[in-house]
């Protein structure tokens, strides 16, 4: 992991066309802003886990009726 310090209004050039800047600092919270072409996907890693955790529960609640089900309308 790279680690860097950085102020208020300065920036990290990830690639010709991803930019992440410092837009403020208060009270131990960090606001950053992220240029990136509109073809690339920024997510905040929370809500992956949240997501990675909905679909642990969800795969946990299949029933053996729900599957037999979905395999016939997949034969057809």
């Amino acid at each position: 992991m790279l680690v860097l310090a950085r102020k208020t209004n300065e920036s990290i050039v990830l690639s010709d066309d991803i930019i992440i800047r410092v837009i403020s600092i208060d009270k131990g919270v960090v606001k950053l802003g992220i240029d990136a072409p509109k073809n690339i996907s920024i997510v905040r890693s929370e809500l992956l886990e949240d997501v990675k955790d909905s679909n642990i529960a969800a795969s946990k609640e299949v029933k053996l009726g729900d599957l037999n089900l979905l395999s016939s309308i997949i034969k057809k």
